[in-house]
């Protein structure tokens, strides 16, 4: 049987000064995901990757970029490889949280 295997003793990557891209930004792990690292670090770019542009909305209303500069709102999908590698371009690192919601399992 595989055991999985994870450290809990070290620290969280530092994210100040870096280039984060959410893919599924808008999703409830990823708004909360991004709540998080907005509190505890002063990040260079925060990219909300997700194809919801009402969602985009509502997020930026929560989150806006007069309050929080470093926030960026990318419409797209990651199905769209083309679109997907643009909003990639120098970002440090990518937290992958979208999800196709309600797809029959069979």
């Amino acid at each position: 049987m595989s055991q999985l295997h994870r450290r809990f003793d070290r620290d969280m990557i530092d994210l100040d000064d870096k280039t984060v891209l959410v893919t599924g930004g808008t999703g409830s792990f990823g708004q909360q995901f991004i709540r998080t690292v907005l509190q505890n670090f002063q990040m260079r770019r925060c990219i909300v990757f997700s194809r919801d542009e009402q969602k985009h909305y509502e997020m930026s209303q929560t989150f806006p970029v007069e309050r929080y500069p470093c926030m960026r709102y990318f419409i797209g999908d990651v199905r769209d490889v083309d679109r997907l590698e643009l909003a990639m371009r120098d970002v440090d690192y990518v937290v992958h949280a979208a999800a196709m919601k309600h797809v029959p399992l069979a």
